[in-house]
């Protein structure tokens, strides 16, 4: 599809939404899958679909920006957004946005004490939330002043007029601000798997920094398959992208199932997909596959967790295109990518090369480069790195930044890789998964890979757990395959030593039918190493 494209240099997501709107309004920004009869800013279709255009999300901002001055937000304020993946979820970014006042997304499947820790620290003006059914319609303290989503649905006051423009009333609205690129936006927080979740501030600077680097994934017209939760990165970040390239953003509902993905992209035209490999491999096994015309789709995008290349092809023949991989931190925004055109031992054994406007290095634990082929932290530095943590009241705590960010614009992740010799970039696991048997590091995704290659293991997961002999030594959670009651521990051990060092190899097993998950698809550590722990006896292995 052709798009009229926005000219000009923008500083805000204000900005550029503004010109999009002039420019395309009546182009589709948003499809939702909702309810009929369910209330929000836009009422859905006889479909069960909302659908906003730009011009209709540039209205809707601005009169939710003056409910929300009606509340009190103003410039500097922040809004916290307890909200599913939706429409309205947009709206009132926006809306925020125009006041000057920063947002946070806070995920629907936190528990309550993650949950009370993010609204703890950050105080805001103002919460937006969405009352489940079966809860009352309460929020701590720390939540500010709430405004309940159904609200949204009512006619909403006038917005506040620019800073440009001046009235004579001594009670109308105060103008909106003055905004510049360096103005913070948004609050991300990391999904707090190994601890308390850490928020990374942005600016306005930062999303048109992703806008420049979102390389393949993005083309004018496009209209693309949503699967992640808004308050991730992967959204918080992105409109800036979304707007300037004219793309529909077409909503999976919450909780996600194959078949709905599959109906979305056939229906609503998708021609960029987007799933961890978890989902991709539901949407390969579901039957409606097979009866979806998908000839829309021109690239498939995966991320989070390792590819298998038996699902490369997969997707490459079933789906009938290119597929990539995406490499990034909450932190960083973006980082590395694979290329359409890359072997499947690329995309499946590597997270890509740089995207533009990246720079990536490997450094040993004294901060110095690594030559390629030595595995050390990844470091990754770009304009679309965040400003720091937030710290307690909104502000950036610069002790807790200076631990992952430093004076050089240097992001040093939780990440061990290696570069190898075509510039790819190799995740071997993270620091927090590193377990030490024996004195030797064994890096449990080396481990993993292996695993998977066994004829009887369709998945594998491995973690670290204390041991009074060794200090630590390696426990293996396989899913068989469906041809057989899976393997022996022996078994692995023989097979993991055909290519590993002997220490690598697991000590102990456990046969699951799958494996957790968390909400954004990753395997779920540390529900695993918990239940090693409490479950093992120590080992005795025959040599250390």
């Amino acid at each position: 599809m052709t798009v009229r494209q926005i000219s000009g240099r923008h500083r805000t997501v204000v900005e550029v939404l503004r010109a999009r709107a002039e420019v395309t309004p009546d182009l589709e920004a948003y499809v939702e899958v909702t309810e009929p009869a369910a209330a929000g800013v836009v009422p859905a279709g006889a479909d069960g679909r909302r659908r906003l255009t730009f011009g209709q999300w540039d209205a809707a901002a601005d009169g939710v920006a003056g409910l929300f001055a009606d509340r009190g937000v103003t410039k500097g304020d922040v809004v916290c957004l307890v909200l599913p993946s939706s429409i309205d979820y947009a709206v009132c970014y926006q809306a925020a946005a125009r006041l000057g006042a920063v947002t946070s997304g806070i995920n629907s499947r936190l528990g309550q004490s993650e949950r009370l820790s993010v609204l703890a620290r950050l105080r805001p003006r103002l919460t937006v939330a969405d009352p489940a059914p079966a809860e009352p319609r309460s929020l701590p303290p720390e939540a500010g002043d709430v405004l309940w989503r159904p609200e949204l649905a009512a006619p909403p006051p006038p917005p506040p007029p620019s800073s440009s423009s001046s009235s004579s009333s001594s009670t109308a609205a105060p103008p909106l601000p003055s905004l510049d690129a360096m103005d913070p936006v948004c609050v991300v927080w990391t999904s707090g798997s190994t601890g308390v979740p850490k928020g990374a501030i942005f600016d306005h600077a930062n999303p048109r920094a992703v806008a420049d680097g979102t390389d393949v994934l993005s083309r004018p017209g496009d209209r693309r398959l949503s699967p992640l939760p808004f308050p991730h990165v992967g959204y918080m970040t992105r409109p800036w992208d979304e707007i300037a390239h004219g793309i529909t953003t077409v909503v999976t509902p919450q909780p996600w199932s194959a078949g709905t993905a599959i109906a979305l992209m056939a229906q609503e035209r998708v021609t960029v997909g987007q799933g961890v490999p978890t989902q991709w491999a539901l949407v390969l096994a579901h039957p409606d596959l097979d009866r979806a015309d998908l000839s829309s789709l021109r690239i498939a995008g995966t991320g989070a967790a390792r590819v298998p290349a038996e699902l490369v092809r997969a997707m490459r023949a079933r789906l009938g295109c290119a597929v990539v991989v995406r490499y990034t931190s909450t932190e960083t925004s973006l980082g590395t990518a694979t290329l359409p055109g890359d072997p499947v031992e690329v995309v499946c054994n590597t997270v890509g090369r740089p995207v533009p406007g990246v720079e990536l290095s490997v450094v040993g634990e004294d901060g110095s480069a690594l030559p390629r082929g030595e595995i050390g932290r990844v470091r990754l530095r770009s304009a679309a790195t965040m400003r720091g943590y937030v710290g307690d009241g909104g502000g950036v705590d610069a002790s807790l930044t200076a631990s992952v960010l430093d004076a050089a614009g240097w992001v040093t992740t939780g990440d061990l890789g290696q570069i190898d010799p075509d510039g790819n970039l190799r995740l071997v696991g993270r620091v927090a998964e590193l377990y030490i048997r024996g004195g030797y590091n064994v890096y449990p995704a080396e481990v993993e890979a292996v695993l998977r290659r066994h004829p009887a293991v369709a998945d594998a997961a491995v973690v670290g757990v204390e041991d009074p002999v060794l200090g630590e030594v390696g426990s293996a959670f396989v899913v068989p395959s469906a041809d057989g009651s899976g393997p022996t521990l022996d078994e692995l051990q023989r097979w993991c030593r055909l290519e590993l060092a002997d220490y690598k190899a697991p000590d102990r097993l456990e046969l699951v039918p799958s494996l957790p998950l968390t909400a954004m698809g990753k395997v779920d550590l540390r529900s695993l190493r918990t239940r090693a722990q409490a479950g093992c006896s120590p080992s005795r292995p025959s040599a250390p």
